[in-house]
């Protein structure tokens, strides 16, 4: 099953420019071309600076940090209920709340990352069961976060531990799903946790994707 993207069109535009200028320079073969292919970077962060507010030299030390050709990144979220309750983690960077998870690391198996991020994040072991969804993150709201970005949202069972804070995640608490904090939506939004209820109910849902 699919979703619509909530993506805007300036920022795809923006992200696709820019994939365009940092493949052209990786594979460029004479200093012309990569002058030009770098001039399409540059335009990138002007069409995202004027869209967020931003001087365009903040968002080209963001475009920076990803070098030769451009990928999406992937964020990984762990779904875990208890009772008809949502486990959320309160964020230290936004005081907002989300699923545990957070960036996927080189070399570690998706289902692993996820297991990992809530153990470290919650204090609790748990297995991921399923994958609920794979979304195109929409991360617009977070300015100097201006690239692509995939998240996939797994079902979790809790296996063994004890709830426990982290220093990314200074509080954590099961939510009634009808009662839910301020989200940090970048992160989790309440479609995702409704989602990942639904699979909780019936495991045999087929996967959301896009």
């Amino acid at each position: 099953m699919k979703m619509d993207s909530q993506v805007p069109n300036w920022l795809r535009w923006a992200r696709e420019i820019h994939s365009i200028g940092k493949a052209g320079q990786y594979y460029a073969q004479n200093e012309f071309d990569r002058q030009r292919y770098q001039r399409l970077v540059e335009m990138s962060a002007e069409i995202i600076g004027s869209n967020i507010g931003l001087p365009e030299k903040h968002v080209m030390a963001a475009l920076c940090t990803q070098d030769g050709y451009v990928t999406p990144k992937v964020d990984v979220r762990g779904a875990i209920f208890k009772a008809g309750q949502v486990l959320l983690v309160k964020e230290i960077t936004d005081g907002l709340w989300s699923l545990p998870g957070g960036w996927a690391d080189v070399n570690v198996a998706p289902s692993r990352m996820v297991e990992q991020e809530v153990n470290e994040e919650t204090g609790l072991n748990v297995a991921a069961r399923k994958i609920v969804g794979i979304y195109e993150a929409n991360h617009d709201r977070d300015p100097i976060n201006v690239f692509h970005s995939y998240k996939v949202l797994f079902l979790c069972d809790y296996l063994n531990g004890e709830l426990r804070s982290s220093y990314e995640t200074p509080e954590l608490q099961y939510y009634s799903l009808n009662a839910l904090p301020p989200l940090s939506t970048s992160r989790t939004c309440e479609t995702y946790i409704m989602e990942a209820y639904k699979h909780s109910l019936d495991p045999s849902l087929p996967t959301v994707f896009d």
